[in-house]
């Protein structure tokens, strides 16, 4: 079943992008802010935190990074004034990173202005290993001026144990995923075990070292030893929550919350949908062939 689950996805790789968008649909909010603000209030009303994110990732030039963040700061506006639990991710090099470092931090700037005179939260996402360096030189800088900006960490890299022993240093709040992007061998784990077995050694040192961890996983092996390490080293509900995407493993998500712990799901939306989407299915086989069978109902 696994490997005809593979094949779905390297299929619908090759179809047009209307049915490309019937998988899709299960990842994404909507094309617009107003589907965002919907589904945020729909998992707020059950008690789940949401983080909005902008989609869009093929940004060429400053006026294409100025109008990307223009739609962050419209999503902030947009929180205060729906009252919706949300924060917001943000990809730096939609922000111009690539283009121009220090342009990208004077303007991400602005935007950290406006999420802390809202009293909100803005997470720097992590990207592919060639934005590694200077997404966290940005966080550095951001860090150094704002106590309300995170960075994500992802346990398939080799080099993340030695990335969070300095950033410890300054007070750094983490979001811990596996990581989606395709690396080499040289750089990442490639086996599923190790790379579970550092998402647990990253985990565990972020919490020894009193730091706010937003565990974000899917797969239960991990949530029931987060479980166990945050019980064995007293670490209190106010230094972590689990994170989760939108459409995957809601089973999990209501146990979690059920169950009283924080829970904040992932709320990716806008018209640049296509690359976010192959992403997800890529990393979760099994719901293009769930959503497959639906559509021609194969049972």
């Amino acid at each position: 079943m696994q490997i005809l689950n593979q094949f779905i996805v390297h299929a619908v790789q090759l179809m047009p992008k209307q049915i490309v968008r019937i998988f899709a649909n299960k990842y994404i909010a909507g094309d617009k802010l107003e589907d965002g603000v919907a589904m945020v209030k729909k998992l707020n009303a059950k008690g789940i935190l949401a983080t909005m994110d902008v989609l869009g990732e093929a940004i060429s030039t400053r006026e294409e990074a100025l109008e990307s963040l223009s739609k962050c700061h419209l999503v902030l506006e947009t929180i205060q004034k729906e009252k919706l639990n949300s924060n917001l991710s943000i990809k730096p090099t939609q922000a111009g990173l690539e283009l121009d470092p220090e342009f990208c931090y004077r303007e991400v700037k602005k935007l950290m202005d406006k999420a802390k005179s809202f009293n909100n939260f803005v997470r720097l996402d992590m990207e592919d290993s060639s934005t590694t360096d200077s997404i966290i030189d940005l966080f550095r800088k951001l860090r150094a001026e704002y106590t309300n900006v995170g960075i994500v960490i992802q346990a398939y890299m080799r080099r993340s144990m030695d990335d969070i022993t300095a950033l410890n240093k300054i007070d750094a709040g983490y979001r811990i995923c596996k990581g989606i992007y395709v690396e080499p061998e040289n750089i990442a784990f490639k086996g599923k075990q190790e790379v579970r077995d550092n998402f647990l050694a990253l985990l565990q040192k972020m919490l020894k070292d009193g730091k706010y961890v937003g565990i974000a996983t899917h797969d239960m092996y991990l949530i029931d030893k987060a479980k166990n390490i945050i019980k064995e080293l007293g670490i209190p509900q106010s230094q972590f929550e689990f994170q989760m995407l939108l459409g995957v493993r809601e089973d999990i998500r209501d146990m979690l919350n059920k169950e009283g712990f924080k829970v904040r799901i992932y709320v990716p939306f806008g018209k640049d949908w296509y690359k976010y989407s192959i992403r997800r299915l890529k990393e979760n086989p099994k719901i293009a062939g769930d959503i497959f069978k639906n559509i021609f109902s194969i049972n």
